[in-house]
């Protein structure tokens, strides 16, 4: 029999994810039905495209304009795609403590790596105070067995400080991963990993990478971006971790009027209506009550995106 000590015995390591994790968008058809060939699609070029993971079902995949039955649904159908290609992130955030835990428990059944939720509020004024916070993670953490990472974002309206989400990474077993979204992204990962030490596994960037540089310099070790080029963001971070900052940064001026143009100009419309230039996807709609893009919104994006030759714009011709 092998000693106790031996390393054929010792617990195995739970894996820590870095790199670039986008965002995939929901794909509809043109009468706004689920379009769930598209979505394999979707999924595949983001792979080829050079993705360390995936996130789904998050805002930039319209999650709010979901039902509970569709939500399933693509969860489903994309992890029995990418079927252990790469790692993918459920977004379970409801405002329900309960329903985020089962949320949760289902995407953990279905194959998720991890779940992406914000601390639960509605609307403009609903707020829960931080220890009703603590309790909401602390249930929803005890309810699986894969990470959490908290998604810091502006839409939330919740102030979560530095020190209290360390003291969230501390106290409660599953919540080791940040999405730092708020302004100043920097500092406050900074002050994160500071104070949480070896709780904090994945401090991460996010907004569509309009902070990536500053926020890696700060520690982060992830991006989550939108989901049109991650073979450019790749690009980016892979020198940043080779250790060649200049190269990094050069990379980065390059493709920050397309970062730029996303973040602010497009949202979470850019990724669908590059995809559908490419020909990965049939229909570049966004659930109503969201506008079609202005054509001279898309043309902007176009002429901005065919300077780079992204694999985006080629994939799927």
């Amino acid at each position: 029999m092998p000693r106790l000590d031996s390393p054929a015995s010792a617990p195995a390591s739970p894996p820590v994810y870095k790199g670039v994790f986008p965002v995939a968008p929901t794909v509809f058809d043109d009468q706004g039905r689920l379009d769930l060939a598209g979505q394999r699609r979707a999924i595949d070029f983001m792979i080829d495209a050079g993705s360390n993971g995936l996130c789904i079902l998050a805002n930039f995949s319209e999650q709010f304009a979901l039902t509970d039955d569709e939500r399933r649904e693509v969860q489903d159908t994309v992890l029995d795609h990418v079927a252990g290609r790469v790692p993918v992130i459920v977004t379970t955030t409801h405002f329900g403590t309960d329903i985020c835990a089962a949320r949760s428990r289902a995407a953990e059944a279905a194959g998720a790596a991890m779940v992406m939720i914000m601390p639960p509020y509605h609307g403009a004024t609903i707020r829960v105070n931080e220890r009703g916070i603590h309790e909401f993670f602390s249930r929803v953490s005890d309810a699986i067995a894969i990470p959490i990472m908290i998604q810091d974002a502006p839409v939330s309206g919740t102030s979560l400080s530095a020190a209290f989400l360390a003291t969230l990474a501390r106290d409660i077993a599953q919540v080791s991963y940040f999405k730092i979204e708020t302004a100043q992204a920097a500092a406050k990962l900074r002050e994160l990993i500071a104070l949480g030490g070896d709780a904090i596994v994945g401090p991460w960037d996010g907004e569509e990478a309009i902070t990536l540089i500053p926020d890696f310099d700060a520690g982060a070790t992830g991006a989550m971006t939108g989901g049109a080029y991650p073979d450019g963001i790749r690009r980016i971070v892979d020198a940043y971790v080779a250790g060649d900052g200049e190269h990094a940064a050069a990379l980065y001026q390059e493709w920050l009027p397309l970062i730029n143009y996303e973040n602010r100009q497009c949202g979470l419309a850019a990724c669908k209506a590059l995809m559908k230039e490419g020909g990965v996807i049939g229909s570049d709609l966004t659930r109503h009550p969201f506008a079609p893009m202005h054509p001279a919104t898309r043309d902007g994006l176009l002429k901005v995106a065919r300077r780079l030759d992204p694999m985006v714009l080629r994939w799927g011709k």
